[in-house]
């Protein structure tokens, strides 16, 4: 009996002990919906739709360039786990679709660009359209709506916190867009021009009276690398048509973009265009990086 006791007793002290090793409370399983964004952007939206009710993983780090984005062995599994997954669409995230074939993903595919009227690419044959469509806020409020409604039919319980949700950060965009029309009446009209390291800017420049000029890479893509011809032709556009700045972005090495600066005398100006910074950094969410953006074009053009 002794014996017993004693078994039981050393029982419970191990217990304990392997208790407290662990910080003494019990794991908690998570029954929310599990949700996977594919960048941070995305993932942003989705997160201001939903609120705390979803498990939500982004895909691409911070600073990824989805044109030139590589999976990793942990975003197989991700995928895999994932009851939703947002992409943005257009053609953006072409690596998507052969990795969820290959993974055997059965969560719903959402692309949250569904139902926007997509710009011809500027560079490319492609026929998918222009994929940077979050480049307009008002763009991004069919996003909102695209996030609640898939979010509402996968998890009906809190289908009014999803609509409440996206009811709000849909009026932040409006105000959005109407911060930015304020901002851009302060550049003259005829300083409306815009060279970009890609082209990434024709939503921003067709909704807010914006030419997109030309482009470093001669293409959609950041990818695409010019020739010593392309860059001379392109910076004989600049001195014709008096542009005032070249936006480069975290896709495209600030060299060439300093050089063409420096060629015709105008300015290099920094801009975000795929990916959110940190949360101490000037571009954490959609808002501050559309901000961020248009702060930096409004100064250098004015």
């Amino acid at each position: 009996m002794r014996t017993k006791l004693t078994l039981i007793s050393l029982l419970v002290v191990a217990t304990f002990l392997l208790t407290a090793c662990r910080g003494g409370t019990p794991a908690v399983a998570d029954d929310r919906l599990k949700v996977l964004a594919t960048t941070t952007i995305v993932g942003d939206v989705v997160s201001q739709v939903s609120g705390d009710y979803i498990n939500l993983t982004i895909l691409m780090p911070v600073g990824t360039d989805p044109h030139e984005f590589q999976p990793r062995p942990q975003d197989a599994a991700a995928l895999a786990d994932a009851q939703i997954i947002f992409s943005n669409g257009a053609g953006l995230e072409s690596f998507l679709q052969p990795l969820l074939e290959s993974t055997g993903s059965t969560g719903k595919l959402v692309e949250v660009s569904a139902g926007i009227t997509l710009l011809p690419l500027l560079g490319s044959n492609q026929s998918t359209g222009d994929p940077h469509t979050w480049m307009d806020p008002n763009n991004v409020i069919t996003w909102v709506q695209n996030i609640a409604a898939a979010l509402s039919a996968a998890d009906p319980v809190h289908a009014v916190d999803y609509q409440s949700n996206a009811e709000a950060y849909t009026a932040s965009l409006c105000d959005l867009d109407a911060w930015i029309r304020a901002e851009v009446a302060q550049i003259p009209p005829k300083n409306r021009l815009l060279i970009v390291d890609h082209a990434v800017l024709g939503y921003f420049a067709t909704q807010y009276g914006f030419t997109q000029e030309g482009t470093i890479t001669g293409s959609f893509s950041s990818e695409a690398a010019p020739s010593a011809r392309e860059l001379a032709a392109l910076e004989d556009k600049i001195r014709q048509s008096g542009v005032k700045a070249v936006f480069v972005s975290e896709a495209v090495n600030q060299t060439l973009a300093d050089q063409i600066a420096a060629d015709t005398g105008i300015k290099s100006v920094w801009i975000y265009h795929a990916t959110l910074t940190a949360s101490t950094g000037p571009a954490a969410s959609y808002l501050e990086f559309m901000r961020y953006n248009v702060n930096a074009i409004v100064e250098a053009l004015k």
